[in-house]
Formats: structure tokens, C-alpha cells, sequence
């Protein structure tokens, strides 16, 4: 049997220290911690993939710590920190609410709330998607998150806010958790490559960035599937054969096509776009996108916004200075207007 961990559980955080992009977030649930100043409830709510159940566990394991660092993280030698590890606390206490969301899964999580903990100082209870609970659900968790006994906090995580009634939002502490950046998330996988020795382009990473839509999750996958596939060799031309992904080259060439009036080729490029399998309407998006960031382009001050790695960048700043604003204001009006049409449309490639 083989001993492979996926990245996402094998590099998983452990302290608050490691956590990829939440800094203001683990440096008040830090704080709290450091003053006792603890609710007695917590809703961590944001995208998919961002750290809110990690950052939930990190803060359960950290408050029942008996040694806490300097830093204020757990000292991963006590006994409480040592079960945690081990997947043998009984003080922390993990419900998935996707599948037990009826009345009588929370009546069960209120009898066992009333029990104190045998070793720590909390009984900490993780409630992961906690807006698939039913309205009665609900009303019958109320009275106890408003009141809890003294030994029990409440760490709600969900991705879907406005679902959760505002009775419950108004007994939590809301903590929002952002959308990874990008350039966090480059570097996040360049020290997972260092760590498993694979070599890397960071053009390549930066399209699994861009892909994972600011989820670290989604681009640790990627990236351990884009390894598998490239053979410990994670280079540009890899990823994008891997992921399905429409080469920069192409909107390049089509706009210098643009610039020079030579309709032979675009007609050409777009049919070999097309014979590669790519959508015609995804096209579209991706050409509407690249006009973009030619417009992004032509002041200093917001090159910056541009997304990409440093050898594709160069080639947006050569394009743009061959650019007019009235071209790239003209070829993106052409491109919405072909965008609208393109969805009703019976001869949809005659738009494009």
C-alpha cells in the first residue's frame, strides 16, 4: 500500500505561524487568546479552501495548550497538544453539519456539551458547514450557543453566510477569511516543491495560482496532479497541457494579427484554437481578459495589477506600447458585444 499523503493534508497548518494568507484573522484570534479574552462562540466564514477549519482546529488545539510559546502557538509537547496530534482528544469535537443536520443530531451535541473535560480547560466544538443545518436545527441549537456552559466554545465554519439565521450571527464573533493572493500562493507551493524536491518554473505556478481562484486547497491539488503527470517536473507547457489552458501565446499573436490587419491569420489561429479543443466562448473571455491587462499596462502606476510572472509580464508592457487606448477600448466593445450575442446565437463561431 502506498504511504502518498496528498499535499493539502501532509503540509496542512499546524500553528498559526503557517497559516497562508489570514494574518489579521490569526492575529486576533492570537490576541484574544493571549488576554482570555474568549467568546463563547465563532463564525468563520469565507471561500472554499482558505484555512477556516484548519484555523479552527489551530485555535482549539492553542487554547487548551499548557505551554504556550512565546508567539502564543501550541507547544506540540504537552499532553493535550500530544492527543490532538494523535486524533485521540476527546476535548475537541469536529461535526460535519452537511450530514448530521436534523433536530436530533444537535439535541445529541446539546447532552454531550453538558459534560466537562476530563483534561483541558475547553471542550471545543467544530461545526463545519454549519448553513446546511435545518431551520428546527437551528432553533434547537439557539438557547445553548447563547448560553454554553463556561467549559464549552462554539467554532461554526461556513462558506455560505447569508444562509445562517441572523439570531445566530448576532450570538458569534464573525471573522471573514480572504481569498489567497496570488503571489502568497506562489510562494506557498515553491516551498512545498523545495520540501519534495521537484523542480518548478514559476510561470507554472503562477497559472495553478490563477486556476485555484485564491484557494489554497484547490492549488495544492493542482499542483500535486500537474506533479504526477510532468514526473517531478512542474514546467509552463505542462500545466497547461494538464489543465486545459489556452497558451498566452495565442492572444498575442492574435492582437499583433489585430494590430496588422491580417484577418488570414486570425481566421487560421482561431481554427487552430478551436482543432485543440478550446471553446469557443472560453475564447472569448480569455481574448476579453488579455485586452484587459493591455489596457492595465499602459500606466506604470497599475502594472503592478497585472497577475502574471515576470518573463509574461515584459510581454504585455512590449504589446502595450504598440497599443492605442481607442484600439484596446474598441476591441474590448467588440468583444462584449460579440460575447452577448455569441449565447443566442444558431452560427456561433460567425461572431467570433
Amino acid at each position: 500500500m502506498s504511504d502518498f499523503i496528498v499535499s493539502a493534508r501532509k503540509y496542512r497548518p499546524s500553528t498559526f505561524a503557517s497559516v497562508v494568507g489570514q494574518k489579521s484573522t490569526t492575529a486576533t484570534l492570537k490576541n484574544a487568546i493571549l488576554t482570555e479574552h474568549l467568546a463563547q462562540a465563532y463564525l468563520f466564514c469565507g471561500p472554499r479552501g482558505v484555512g477556516k477549519t484548519t484555523c479552527a482546529r489551530i485555535f482549539a488545539k492553542t487554547i487548551n495548550c499548557e505551554n504556550l510559546t512565546t508567539e502564543t502557538e501550541p507547544c506540540n509537547k504537552c499532553e493535550s497538544c500530544n492527543s490532538f496530534n494523535e486524533n485521540r482528544s476527546y476535548n475537541i469535537h469536529e461535526l460535519d453539519a452537511a450530514s448530521n443536520n436534523s433536530v436530533d443530531d444537535i439535541r445529541n451535541l446539546i447532552e454531550q456539551v453538558r459534560i466537562p473535560p476530563q483534561v483541558s480547560k475547553y471542550s471545543v466544538y467544530i461545526i463545519d458547514e454549519v448553513h446546511m443545518l435545518s431551520q428546527s436545527a437551528f432553533n434547537a441549537f439557539l438557547k445553548t450557543l447563547e448560553e454554553p456552559p463556561k467549559h464549552a466554545i462554539f467554532i461554526l465554519a461556513t462558506t455560505e453566510k447569508h444562509k445562517i439565521l441572523p439570531t445566530i450571527l448576532s450570538r458569534c464573533q464573525i471573522y471573514d477569511f480572504n481569498r489567497i493572493q496570488i503571489k502568497d500562493t506562489i510562494e506557498y507551493l515553491t516551498q512545498i516543491a523545495s520540501k519534495e524536491s521537484v523542480e518548478v518554473e514559476e510561470e507554472a505556478l503562477n497559472i495553478i495560482a490563477q486556476k485555484s481562484d485564491g484557494a489554497m486547497r484547490d492549488a495544492l491539488s493542482v499542483f500535486d496532479q500537474v506533479v504526477s503527470f510532468s514526473n517531478g517536473k512542474v514546467t509552463y507547457s505542462a500545466v497547461i497541457d494538464n489543465l486545459n489552458i489556452l497558451d498566452y501565446e495565442y492572444y498575442f499573436a492574435l492582437t499583433d494579427a489585430f494590430l496588422t490587419d491580417d484577418i488570414s491569420k486570425c481566421l487560421l489561429l482561431f481554427d487552430e484554437i478551436l482543432a485543440k479543443g478550446f471553446d469557443a466562448h472560453n475564447f472569448l473571455n480569455g481574448l476579453s481578459r488579455h485586452l484587459r491587462d493591455l489596457l492595465v499596462c499602459k500606466a506604470e502606476t497599475t502594472v503592478q495589477l497585472l497577475e502574471v510572472g515576470d518573463s509574461i509580464k515584459q510581454k504585455y508592457l512590449e504589446q502595450a506600447s504598440k497599443c492605442d487606448n481607442r484600439f484596446i477600448f474598441k476591441a474590448l466593445e467588440i468583444c462584449n458585444e460579440a460575447d452577448l450575442a455569441f449565447r443566442t446565437s444558431k452560427n456561433q463561431r460567425l461572431h467570433v
